[in-house]
């Protein structure tokens, strides 16, 4: 059986931590809690443990996994052309609950899935999410769920749906208790989804394509009329948000959708 690391024990948490580390080094999962929901992570440049973690969750590749990261300024190592209203969210609500879709880097060496060239970024307010991330550096982070069912807000809760396909359970405590949880879902703390692959031939639009924990109202009190309005459909046939987020227009999701699956 799995073991779960308590990391409020500092002897647990040191030797989960390691664990954790080996694990991701080696092509497993690790489950880690964050600020909104539980994920269940592998490293975002194995396409192999990439696939892992989506048969554990069963999903296929058309629900490419988001990726996590430690820090502000791997934003731009990893995505190109973002705009400036995503540098203004990213400065107000980072780390936090808002994930950004945006146009991934060409020479990035991975392969995440039927992403069209787009990446979904998130860096959590988690202290062992981001201790584990400082030190294997962005990881594919899906929430800790199997299709169809809630996402796991303890690591109790993960483990009793994803089980022995994950190597190391990494606990730090119940997760979502610092935000509100007013997102499509009712009692959902997940992050909330915006994307801006369409920025440039959209008019200029940052598109919200699942509500979450930041509000609508928080996000356009930062950038203004760059924020969509309800409805707004991008002008393009397929987009970020229709792979690796959901429907390319504000609506809500329900479990099955693959905007449930961010964190």
């Amino acid at each position: 059986m799995t073991r779960i690391y308590d990391c409020s024990v500092d002897t647990e948490y040191a030797a989960g931590m390691r664990l954790a580390r080996s694990a991701i080094g080696r092509g497993a999962l690790v489950v880690i809690p964050t600020d909104t929901v539980y994920g269940i992570a592998a490293d975002a440049f194995d396409p192999d443990a990439v696939q892992r973690l989506l048969d554990a969750k069963g999903r296929d590749r058309s629900s490419p996994p988001p990726v996590l990261i430690p820090a502000i300024p791997t934003l731009d190592a990893l995505a190109q052309n973002i705009p400036q209203p995503v540098r203004e969210l990213v400065a107000a609500f980072w780390p936090g609950g808002l994930t950004v879709v945006l146009n991934a880097q060409p020479s990035l060496a991975w392969d995440l899935g039927e992403t069209r060239g787009t990446v979904a970024l998130r860096m959590p307010a988690n202290p062992v999410a981001l201790d584990l991330l400082s030190e294997t550096g962005p990881l594919a982070v899906s929430s800790a769920n199997t299709s169809g069912r809630p996402s796991a807000i303890d690591a109790e809760g993960a483990e009793e749906m994803l089980g022995g396909s994950v190597a190391v359970y990494l606990d730090g405590g119940t997760a979502g208790l610092g935000y509100e949880p007013i997102g499509d879902r009712p009692g959902d703390t997940s992050s909330t989804i915006v994307d801006a692959t369409g920025f440039e031939s959209n008019g200029g639009k940052v598109v919200i394509v699942r509500n979450g924990v930041i509000s609508r109202e928080a996000i356009g009190a930062v950038i203004g009329e760059a924020l969509a309005p309800i409805g707004f459909r991008l002008p393009v046939s397929k987009t970020a948000a229709e792979t690796s987020a959901g429907p390319a227009v504000e609506a809500t999701s329900g479990p099955d959708d693959p905007a449930a699956d961010a964190g």
